[in-house]
C-alpha cells in the first residue's frame, strides 16, 4: 500500500473515532421521536403523557448537546438552560446557553448553576428533565453550600490542582460543598422524570464521576473526602469554611448527598452517549472494514 493510501486510511480511522464522540452525532444516535414518542437508548416516554419538557445540562459539549436535542424535540421544550466553558457557544433556539468559567469556577457558573436549579424545583411527576452532562461540568457549576464562598471553592480547586489531585479526588470534594452535584441536581428535580444523557471524558465512564454526577448517586462521603485531604496533607491548607463544612457532614450534622438505594432514583435513567470505548470501537470497525 503506498504512503498516500495509508495516509488516508489513518484519516479515515480517525475521523470514525471523532464522529463516534461528536456530542451532536452522539444524541441523535440515542435519541429519536417515533411519533409522540420519544425514544432513549432502550427507553421510551411517550410525551402526549408528559407535561413540561425541561433541558438542563453542563459541560464543555452541552452547547452542540442542546442544538441536537433542539434538532429533535423542537417545540415540545418548554424551556431549558446548559452552562458551558467560554467560547464554546452554539446558537439554539429554545435552550439557553450560558457561558461559565473552566476548569476555576467564576460567578458566571454560579448564576447558571441556579439558573438550572430554578428550571427543574417545583416541576411534577408528569414532567420530563432531559439533563445533557459532559466532562468539565463539575466546575461550570459551582453551588457552595452555606457559608462557603465563591472566593474558597476557587482555592480549593487551585489547591487541589496543584497538589496533583486526581478528577475523582477533586469530584469528592466538589461534591461535598455543593448544592447541585453528588445526585443533588436529581433532587432537586424530584417528583419529576429524569433522562441524562452524559458524554464521557474519564476512563471506565464512572457516572457518578463525570461532572461530578449530578444525577447519580454519590458513593462517597464526607469522611472520604477528608481522608482525600489528609493523604495530600491539606486539612489544614483549606479554607476554614470548607474545613468545618465537611467535619460537620462527618459527625452526621450535615445532610449527605444521596446514596446508592435512594428512592428519589427510582425516576432517574442515566445513559452514556459517548466514550473513548465508543470512539476506540468506531476506529476499529473502520479499520477492519
Amino acid at each position: 500500500m503506498r504512503v498516500e493510501e495509508l495516509r488516508r486510511a489513518a484519516l479515515a480511522i480517525f475521523n470514525a473515532a471523532v464522529r463516534a464522540v461528536d456530542p451532536g452525532e452522539a444524541i441523535h444516535r440515542h435519541l429519536e421521536m417515533e411519533g409522540s414518542r420519544l425514544r432513549l437508548g432502550d427507553e421510551t416516554v411517550d410525551l402526549a403523557t408528559v407535561g413540561e419538557v425541561v433541558v438542563v445540562g453542563c459541560g464543555k459539549a452541552a452547547a452542540p448537546m442542546a442544538v441536537a436535542v433542539e434538532e429533535i424535540l423542537g417545540d415540545r421544550i418548554a424551556r431549558g438552560t446548559v452552562v458551558t466553558k467560554y467560547g464554546h457557544v452554539q446558537p439554539t433556539r429554545l435552550v439557553r446557553v450560558h457561558e461559565a468559567g473552566h476548569p476555576i469556577p467564576d460567578d458566571a457558573g454560579i448564576a447558571g448553576a441556579h439558573a438550572v436549579l430554578d428550571h427543574v424545583r417545583g416541576l411534577g411527576a408528569n414532567d420530563l428533565v432531559l439533563a445533557l452532562i459532559s466532562g468539565g461540568g463539575s466546575a461550570l457549576t459551582p453551588a457552595p453550600v452555606a457559608g462557603v464562598t465563591l472566593a474558597e471553592k476557587q482555592a480549593l480547586t487551585e489547591t487541589l490542582l496543584a497538589c496533583g489531585a486526581d478528577i475523582r479526588e477533586m469530584n469528592t470534594l466538589r461534591k461535598h460543598i455543593s448544592r447541585f452535584k453528588g445526585g443533588q441536581l436529581a433532587r432537586a428535580a424530584q417528583p419529576a422524570l429524569v433522562i441524562t444523557l452524559t458524554l464521557s471524558d474519564i476512563v471506565g465512564d464512572p457516572p457518578d464521576a463525570i461532572a461530578s454526577g449530578p444525577t447519580v448517586p454519590d458513593p462517597t462521603t464526607y469522611g472520604d473526602a477528608l481522608s482525600i485531604l489528609d493523604r495530600y496533607g491539606m486539612r489544614e491548607k483549606i479554607p476554614g469554611s470548607i474545613r468545618a463544612h465537611l467535619e460537620a457532614g462527618a459527625r452526621g450534622e450535615i445532610r449527605e448527598t444521596p446514596k446508592p438505594g435512594d428512592p428519589l432514583f427510582a425516576r432517574v435513567s442515566n445513559l452514556i452517549v459517548g466514550s473513548n470505548i465508543q470512539a476506540l470501537e468506531a476506529a476499529r470497525a473502520k479499520a477492519h472494514g
